[in-house]
């Protein structure tokens, strides 16, 4: 990915962490923007084209989730990265249904903030995928419409269920979907709050998938908000961190 394309809007009312912010994205050669507010973010918006928003959450005026909300309704596809902080888990799970591409929780690490924006941009650039075209991840093979799953070539027997599970997570590799948004696609949305439900065919699924499923790969808890499915780049990272030792590795999001 050609990191001088990408333009970012900074939408937070805290200068530290704007100046925090723009040297270090600067110097990998992304040019920021900066708004103070959600009004001004939306202006902005208007006036010009970004690649991604990183958009805080607590906001004087207009809101994040509001914010958002306006954004979705003129740029349904521009990525946008909410920016929280970690008690927040009710509005991570309202600004990913209201369509939020993820969130960074703060205090967050350079590094790993730009991992997402990497993602978010890729994905937003990919080509669209047929809702019918197999799914290869990884080890992981999944054709939905001879509803078959194999690993390393292997076939792995799913339950009905188990396979809207992951059909679900694995088209959207890289995103959290919400507990609410999972519940819903696969059981309907009478059954939205039947989390304990869905944990216990998520325990059954990653038997079948992982080779440690105390410690899974694919299948990713994030933590009050839901699952996400792992793609290609956090498979490299994972990779990466098991190189760089345990402390790497415990930095990494896995299981409740």
């Amino acid at each position: 990915m050609n990191q001088q394309t990408i333009r970012i809007l900074v939408v937070d009312d805290e200068p530290a962490i704007r100046r925090a912010l723009r040297p270090p994205l600067m110097e990998l050669g992304f040019q920021v923007a900066e708004a103070s507010r959600g009004e001004e973010g939306l202006q902005a918006l208007r006036a010009s084209q970004y690649d991604v928003v990183l958009l805080d959450v607590n906001m004087p005026g207009l809101g994040g989730i509001e914010t958002l909300r306006r954004i979705r309704a003129f740029a349904p596809r521009l990525p946008v990265l909410m920016l929280t902080v970690r008690d927040q888990e009710e509005d991570k799970v309202e600004a990913l249904d209201l369509g939020a591409d993820d969130y960074v929780t703060k205090p967050f690490s350079t590094r790993e903030l730009i991992a997402r924006i990497r993602s978010a941009v890729r994905r937003m650039r990919a080509p669209v995928r047929a809702e019918d075209a197999p799914i290869e991840i990884g080890e992981i093979h999944l054709d939905p419409v001879k509803r078959r799953v194999a690993r390393r070539g292997e076939a792995i027997r799913l339950t009905r269920k188990e396979f809207d599970i992951l059909h679900c997570l694995m088209s959207r590799a890289g995103r959290v979907v919400t507990y609410a948004k999972l519940l819903t696609a696969v059981w309907g949305a009478e059954c939205r709050e039947e989390v304990e439900y869905l944990r216990t065919f998520v325990r059954q699924l990653r038997k079948k998938i992982e080779d440690d499923p105390s410690s899974p790969v694919y299948l990713l808890t994030d933590v009050s908000v839901g699952y996400r499915f792992a793609d290609a780049q956090m498979l490299q990272e994972q990779g990466n961190s098991e190189e760089r030792g345990p402390e790497a590795r415990a930095a990494v999001s896995r299981t409740e």
